[in-house]
């Protein structure tokens, strides 16, 4: 007799992988959220990012209690070392980065390449990154694999992420074929197809348009919602976001035609000129200070070529 969808979606072999620092406040309600689920993982790879505020405790805390919790602890490092013998990984030196610097640097990526590469549990079919401080539906992970199985050439999904104004959820916009880096599933022969992701800026745009330019699908879900308890970009403040935001697309390789459209629209959000100089002035830094781009000029002009095919309304990954 042959297995009903729901009672094949409780077999689902997911792995996530949380790279986090000081999340204390909201971490035990993103790990309740996961407990709670109705397909729980078969692994959860919990990586504290150098903590000084009680977040391993917490960590330690729920792997005590699910053996498909597993703890990992990275030293507070910020100085890498270079060298023979060295690898990407390694730091030195005793400062504490704060967390606006390390969002700037993309640290977190780091983190989650650390985790991946601690995976005990090998015969996984999906590839799960959030952050910790997120919440969720206890069906969500169910619902979002239900997806998976409706569109076979769906390579990378999620929600959308929201935030509570005055007691309501409001979605954050971002492009549909975009997934937010706090929620992305990877299935894993897109995952295995695009090469993983890059270690460093950009990381979470450039495997989205290798994946689709590689002829997968890439979407939010727009009906399930991942509430964000921080919002984005808290952590370096709407300035530092901006520049942020310009200088990673600038090493992601956008079209400066569409990058000049885009400050232009962003000219009058809150707060007025912030986002839009932001921008600009991030995306010009890269070329100030000759920074390199990725490493794949054949990505570089499928993504430009797609950017300019919007900006004439012509048919692009955006839609």
């Amino acid at each position: 007799m042959p297995m009903t969808l729901g009672a094949q979606r409780k077999t689902t072999r997911y792995i996530v992988i949380s790279p986090v620092r000081n999340e204390l406040q909201y971490l035990g309600q993103t790990i309740r959220s996961m407990v709670n689920q109705t397909i729980r993982p078969v692994q959860w790879v919990l990586v504290d990012d150098g903590s000084s505020d009680g977040t391993a405790e917490v960590i330690d805390y729920w792997a005590s209690k699910h053996t498909w919790i597993l703890p990992i602890h990275r030293p507070d490092r910020d100085r890498r070392v270079q060298g023979p013998g060295s690898h990407k990984n390694e730091f030195a030196g005793e400062a504490r980065p704060n967390r606006g610097k390390r969002a700037c640097e993309a640290k977190e990526i780091e983190a989650f390449l650390d985790g991946y590469m601690r995976i005990t549990v090998l015969d996984w079919e999906f590839l799960v990154k959030i952050d910790g401080d997120i919440g969720f539906e206890r069906d969500y992970f169910e619902k979002c694999f239900n997806k998976f199985d409706t569109d076979r050439k769906l390579g990378i999904g999620g929600g959308v992420i929201c935030h509570q104004v005055k007691g309501r959820l409001k979605v954050e916009p971002s492009p549909r074929f975009h997934v937010r880096g706090a929620t992305k599933i990877y299935r894993r022969t897109c995952w295995e197809q695009i090469g993983g992701v890059i270690r460093g800026t950009g990381w979470d745009t450039i495997d989205e348009v290798k994946a689709n330019m590689l002829g997968w699908s890439t979407c939010s879900f727009p009906d399930l919602k991942v509430v964000h308890y921080r919002h984005t970009g808290a952590a370096n403040g709407a300035w530092r976001n901006a520049v942020k935001n310009g200088m990673w697309s600038y090493i992601s390789g956008y079209h400066p035609i569409f990058m000049l459209v885009r400050c232009v629209k962003s000219l009058l959000r809150m707060p007025i000129l912030v986002a839009s100089v932001g921008l600009l002035w991030g995306f010009l830094l890269g070329y100030i200070r000759n920074i390199p781009q990725i490493d794949d000029r054949k990505l570089i002009q499928y993504l430009r070529q797609q950017q300019l095919r919007r900006l004439f309304l012509q048919r692009t990954i955006w839609k």
